[in-house]
């Protein structure tokens, strides 16, 4: 079923689905990746970890390769938008929409990628920052 309420409510239905069916949560998928990258997190020494931290922070805060194209294309284009024209409008020619329609695809299916790229550095920073905290209050 589509649903437009985000990541979030999936876990709900399916954590709901699981547990209706007496399945243990600690089986599902989504719940066995996140231990084992835990389990990772938690082989280091904490001086690793602050290190690991820190390149996340910079991945989550870079603006890398992504938003570089969202912004830089546009640009490349208004440059070159008379030849640009002329090409795609020659004898009512529909190769405007075609490229209209593939520009569009690229470049929402960049922005969301982008996005999921922050939350992935998001994840695995709460982790590291959890494991820190738990053995900074163990000492």
């Amino acid at each position: 079923m589509l649903s437009f309420r985000g990541d979030a409510h999936k876990i709900y239905l399916q954590l709901n689905k699981a547990i209706h069916n007496g399945e243990s949560i600690k089986d599902m998928k989504g719940f066995k990746e996140i231990e084992a990258i835990q389990k990772l997190y938690y082989s280091l020494d904490s001086e690793q970890l602050q290190l690991i931290y820190y390149r996340m922070i910079k991945e989550k805060s870079g603006s890398g390769i992504i938003p570089i194209f969202v912004s830089s294309v546009p640009w490349l284009l208004f440059l070159f938008s008379k030849p640009l024209m002329d090409f795609l409008f020659k004898d009512g020619s529909m190769l405007w929409a075609l490229f209209g329609f593939g520009y569009l695809l690229i470049l929402i299916g960049s922005v969301i990628l982008h996005f999921r790229e922050k939350a992935w550095a998001t994840f695995h920073m709460e982790i590291i920052r959890d494991i820190l905290k738990e053995r900074n209050q163990g000492e």
